[in-house]
């Protein structure tokens, strides 16, 4: 096992490239939607369907993708002191991570776009549990 301060700097780094990812997704809740259509045929998903639901359920996902980044970017200040908020990170990316693997397999997504979504995010969770097994000390932050 690494040392305490290796293991913070790795638990802060995921977190900072995660939350960098996801709060990215506030870009995408901005996209005019010709431009998600656009996307949507560029990734080979086909026609994107034309309804207010799907503008919604698109743009909902999107900022609740990005508050989720955010969360991350905050918890990596100091993950010594939000340690059970790492962990609440932990179980949310696993389950998470599980649960949007059987939805893309259920829904028929493509392979790259089922390999690319779930099981990152449940590895994240799996790695983050690992290092964040042990109380790293607020004296070895990075």
């Amino acid at each position: 096992m690494p040392s305490a301060a290796t293991r913070l700097r790795l638990i802060v780094f995921l977190l900072r490239l995660s939350g960098a990812i996801t709060v990215s997704a506030f870009l995408a809740m901005l996209l005019p939607v010709d431009w998600m259509a656009s996307t949507h045929e560029w990734l080979g998903l086909g026609a994107f369907p034309r309804a207010p639901v799907v503008e919604y359920l698109a743009r909902s996902i999107a900022a609740l993708y990005g508050f989720h980044g955010a969360l991350l970017l905050l918890i990596s200040t100091d993950p010594v002191r939000f340690r059970p908020l790492v962990w609440f990170v932990v179980v949310v990316n696993i389950s998470f991570g599980l649960m949007m693997l059987a939805i893309d397999l259920h829904a028929g997504m493509p392979a790259y776009w089922t390999a690319a979504e779930g099981p990152p995010i449940t590895a994240l969770g799996l790695v983050l549990g690992l290092l964040n097994r042990q109380p790293p000390t607020a004296g070895n932050e990075p």
